[in-house]
């Protein structure tokens, strides 16, 4: 079994009842969904959880539920990756002002930076109780639910919710340095340029020592065998020359349908998952990222906009977005270049790499 599918229960258990007081024993296992940092669902058996959704007869389900987020065991690729104490930190900031702002975010219990617990630092956050599409087009909904206007909801409360969490006054709740204010895309074209070279040549590297598998030798490169994705040089190239308005907010990074949890019958958002890209960033990359994975046209694009700026006291049309578009398309090659390359050199997260690293963007 692979060491990101693993986790060292004794020390964990050690460690969590010094600092948030579980009971113990701890049970755990490993979310399939997600790409980059390995994430467990962790319950503690000798607990009870008075809040827990369930009714008898579930035991098990009656018990305290956590989830524990660490980075990837082994040399990272890139040291700006995986990033689970920035993800820690805007979870608490958000958290702690969560009646304030209304951000609706799992509450953080504690972050670990010590190696020699779990191997690699990791944190320690609620488990919610919810929903997580992994299907654009909704098709988990239960038939009932299967229409245009019922699907529409869902898409607008995610559109509702990312408003709101660009309007935050990051400052105000200790964000300050959290990210370097204006200038985001073209900080992010060149750290995309720095991240995709190192990629590339582990790719390169482990084909060359034929660790990668056939089906993924050439898939995704310039067909030179490099490791290098397609055109990548030009699009930069192009964004460069191009331009964005320089809005400026809290920006999630990976905003879309499966990062966030769903009421379990209601089209509500009771958690943004999967925090590690965020930063002081341009907003306008977060709607576009959430935009381009959406496979039907429930609800259009250009009415999803519409209701971001009319939320957000924006001008409809809105300016740069086209921009936004190409950068999102570029960004999320760049992150399955980055899974086929973790995947060339064991360290993928997810069971479903594989097929992960060769559907992103081209």
């Amino acid at each position: 079994m692979s060491s990101q599918s693993t986790i060292d229960l004794s020390n964990l258990e050690t460690y969590l009842k010094q600092t948030i007081g579980i009971v113990g024993p701890l049970s755990a296992e490993k979310f399939s969904h997600g790409q980059s940092n390995p994430t467990f669902l962790i319950i503690d058996l000798g607990s009870k959880d008075a809040d827990s959704p369930y009714p008898d007869p579930f035991p098990n389900k009656l018990k305290k539920r956590y989830v524990v987020r660490k980075k990837p065991s082994g040399a990272l690729i890139s040291k700006t990756a995986h990033a689970v104490e920035r993800e820690y930190r805007v979870l608490k900031a958000l958290g702690d002002n969560i009646k304030e702002l209304q951000i609706p975010v799992p509450k953080v219990y504690c972050l670990c930076e010590d190696d020699s617990v779990l191997g690699t630092p990791f944190y320690v956050m609620e488990y919610i109780h919810g929903r997580i599409f992994k299907d654009p087009a909704l098709s988990e909904l239960p038939p009932q639910e299967q229409t245009p206007e019922i699907k529409a909801l869902y898409y607008n409360e995610m559109v509702r919710v990312l408003s709101r969490l660009h309007s935050v006054d990051y400052r105000s709740i200790g964000l300050s340095g959290f990210g370097k204010h204006g200038g985001y895309y073209n900080r992010q074209l060149a750290a995309l340029s720095k991240v995709h070279d190192l990629q590339a040549a582990t790719i390169k590297k482990s084909s060359e020592n034929s660790n990668t598998p056939d089906h993924l030798s050439l898939a995704y490169t310039d067909g030179h065998d490099n490791g290098a994705l397609p055109q990548f040089y030009i699009l930069v190239n192009i964004l460069k020359k191009s331009y964005c308005p320089d809005h400026i907010s809290i920006a999630h990074g990976d905003y879309k349908l499966d990062n966030v949890i769903f009421h379990p019958t209601k089209p509500i958002i009771l958690g943004i998952l999967d925090w590690e890209l965020s930063t002081i960033g341009n907003p306008l990359s977060d709607l576009a990222n959430m935009i381009q994975y959406m496979t039907v046209d429930i609800p259009s694009e250009d009415s999803l906009v519409r209701l971001y700026c009319s939320l957000s006291n924006l001008e409809y049309p809105l300016q740069g977005w086209t921009y936004a578009k190409a950068f999102a398309l570029l960004r999320n090659a760049v992150i399955s270049h980055g899974i086929r390359a973790r995947l060339s050199i064991g360290q993928a997260s997810s069971s479903i790499a594989a097929f992960a690293a060769t559907t992103g963007p081209k």
